[in-house]
Parts: C-alpha cells; sequence; structure tokens
C-alpha cells in the first residue's frame, strides 16, 4: 500500500516534470518563431552548399585556399544576380515612366499590322482586326478592357516585386552558403551527429543519401534548364528572332523556378507568324512546342541519377514537395520522400532479417 507521504512525493514529481515539459517546450515555440522568417533563407543557403560542395572540392585540390576559392564564386554570382538586376529594374522604371507619361498625352502609337497576320492559324482574322483598330485609335479599343488591363498590371508589378525579393533571398542565401562551405567540416560533423541521434547506426547512410538526394535533384533541375534553354536558343537562331539569347536565358531562368517555359516560347511563336506563315514557320512552331514540353520528359531521365533511390521516388518527393511548398519543396520534399523510402527499406529489411533467424 502506498504511503500519504509517497503520493505527495510522485503528485510533487509530476508537477515538477510538467513545469519543466512546458517550458522546453514554450522555449521551442518561442525560438521557432523567432527563427520562421530567417527559415527558408537557411533552407536555401544548406541547398546550394550541399549543391556546390563537389565543385569546391575540385578546385580546391586543383588550386587550393578553398576560403579563396569560395569568397571568389560568391562574389561572381551575387555580382551576376545583383547587376543585371539593378540595370534591368533602372530601364523598366524608366519605361514605365514614358509609357504612362505618353499614354496621359495621347502620344502612343502602334504601326498597323502587315496582311500576314490573317494567316496566323485559329486566331489570324480576330487578331487582325484588334490589332488594326488598336493602330488607328489604341485608347478607344482598350476602353472595354481597362479593369482587366488594371488587374494584369497590377499582377505584373506584383510579380516584379515578387521576383525581386527571391532574387535579394537567394543573394542572401549564397551569402550563408559560404559560411556553411567555409566551415564545412564543422556544419558536416554536426549534421552527422544530429543524424546519428535520430537514426542511430543508420546515421550517416542518412546523411549520405540527404546530400545525395539535393544534389541529385540541383542537377536534375539545371540539367532540364540548360537543356531547353540551349534548344530553344538553337531554333530561335535559325529563324533569326531578336535577342534570341536574351529570351534563352528567360527560359532557363523560368525553367529553373519551374515555371513552363512556354510563357516565352508562346510569343516567341506569334512573332515568327508575324513574319510568315511558310513551311518553316510551322516547323518551327512544332520544334519550340516540343522544346517547351520536354521537361516532362528529361526530369524522368536526369533527377535520382547517383542516388540509390528510385527515380520515381525522387520525382515523386520533388512535384509533390514543390506543390505543397513552393519552389524550396521541389528539394525538400525530394529529400524528406527519399529519407521515408529508405527508412521504410531499412523497416522491411528489419523484418526479413527477424523472419530468416525464426526459421533457423
Amino acid at each position: 500500500m502506498v504511503s500519504l507521504k509517497e503520493r505527495e512525493e510522485k503528485v510533487s514529481l509530476a508537477i515538477e516534470i510538467a513545469i519543466k515539459v512546458g517550458l522546453v517546450a514554450i522555449v521551442v515555440y518561442l525560438s521557432y518563431l523567432i527563427a520562421k522568417p530567417f527559415m527558408a533563407i537557411v533552407v536555401w543557403g544548406v541547398i546550394i552548399a550541399v549543391a556546390l560542395s563537389p565543385l569546391i572540392d575540385s578546385l580546391e585540390k586543383r588550386f587550393g585556399n578553398r576560403k579563396k576559392i569560395i569568397i571568389a564564386i560568391t562574389i561572381a554570382v551575387v555580382a551576376a544576380l545583383l547587376m543585371p538586376t539593378y540595370s534591368l529594374s533602372g530601364k523598366m522604371i524608366e519605361s514605365s515612366q514614358t509609357i504612362v507619361q505618353a499614354m496621359q498625352e495621347g502620344n502612343i502609337t502602334i504601326p498597323p499590322p502587315t496582311e500576314k497576320v490573317k494567316e496566323w492559324p485559329l486566331i489570324g482574322e480576330k487578331s487582325y482586326a484588334f490589332w488594326d483598330a488598336a493602330s488607328k485609335n489604341l485608347k478607344a479599343t482598350l476602353a472595354p478592357f481597362s479593369d482587366k488591363i488594371k488587374e494584369i498590371a497590377g499582377s505584373i508589378f506584383s510579380a516584379v516585386g515578387s521576383g525581386l525579393g527571391t532574387i535579394f533571398m537567394f543573394v542572401g542565401s549564397m551569402i550563408i552558403a559560404a559560411v556553411f562551405l567555409i566551415g564545412s567540416e564543422g556544419a558536416v560533423k554536426f549534421y552527422k551527429n544530429i543524424s546519428r541521434r535520430l537514426m542511430g547506426d543508420k546515421g550517416d547512410e542518412w546523411a549520405n543519401l540527404s546530400a545525395l538526394t539535393v544534389r541529385s535533384v540541383v542537377n536534375g533541375v539545371l540539367g532540364v534548364a540548360v537543356i531547353q534553354s540551349t534548344l530553344a536558343l538553337i531554333g530561335m537562331g535559325l529563324m533569326g528572332v531578336p535577342l534570341a539569347m536574351v529570351w534563352a536565358v528567360a527560359i532557363m531562368f523560368l525553367t529553373i523556378i519551374q515555371i513552363p517555359a512556354l510563357l516565352i516560347i508562346g510569343p516567341v511563336i506569334a512573332y515568327v507568324f508575324s513574319q510568315g506563315s511558310g513551311t518553316a514557320e510551322v516547323i518551327f512552331a512544332i520544334y519550340m512546342l516540343i522544346v517547351g514540353a520536354s521537361d516532362g520528359v528529361l526530369k524522368p531521365m536526369l533527377m535520382g541519377r547517383g542516388v540509390d533511390v528510385p527515380m520515381l521516388v525522387i520525382l515523386i518527393g520533388a512535384i509533390g514537395g514543390m506543390m505543397l511548398m513552393g519552389m524550396i519543396g521541389l528539394f525538400v520534399g525530394a529529400v524528406i520522400f527519399a529519407l521515408a523510402y529508405t527508412l521504410f527499406k531499412f523497416w522491411i529489411a528489419e523484418v526479413e532479417e527477424e523472419s530468416e533467424a525464426k526459421e533457423a
């Protein structure tokens, strides 16, 4: 029989444990709230560091001085992101002011369409009629669409603002990645210690798998972007499309951030058809549409290479993660799904070992 004193001691111990658990929960929750604004940028920093690590190691073996290599690459990437952004932002602001002023003064003129516009498939006659009316009286032609134009303009400015925010986030992530890469030994050791704590003997394997998965997804994303933009550049170059290199870079950027390249390819095809509608233009349109849709074939081919996990698992994790968490989910989802698959495989293997042991 439990004495009154023992009961009081148990109640006191239970209260003490509850208080400690509550305090720990409060600390963890407040820490999460404090870290939440920086989580995305830090996760991106980790992803970039993991992706660049093999390249940095290779350059270090060849040239030595790891720190200088990392700083040089970081400065080059940050400059490559910020300089065009600054230049384009200035031109966009200047162009916007010019357009607004011209619209207020009624000085905007649109050249009349050529007869070839009528030959566009399906939309030729309507496009010609609208274009011709706009060239004669732009203000009256666009008046019925004023609300829609305002809505689209707001969406465009919002997208531009979001794009600038994304660029600045990548700049910050690149700097964080540089910090991780400079202190890579400590960062790797810390991650492996966490993995061992969570997975025991399988911790090192888990840590290696997550790094390989991130690199596989990065290689797949960049590989698809480079292939699509290169194929598009070849097609546009053969058809003499103005600023073909600019459109190719835009296609590569859209593909990297998982936006369909057809957003650029569609207007390019329309421009080519405005110059003519012969066999060459039709072949070009078919070719460019195939290029725009090629990511559906290329992703399964490139993602999952070099990882001891089925390609389908990586692909489902990447696509599902992106649908759930946006661009960052492309990498996080693939890692989580690959680790979940590996954990499931470990569990099945243990069941088989126990079954074989019982039979023996």
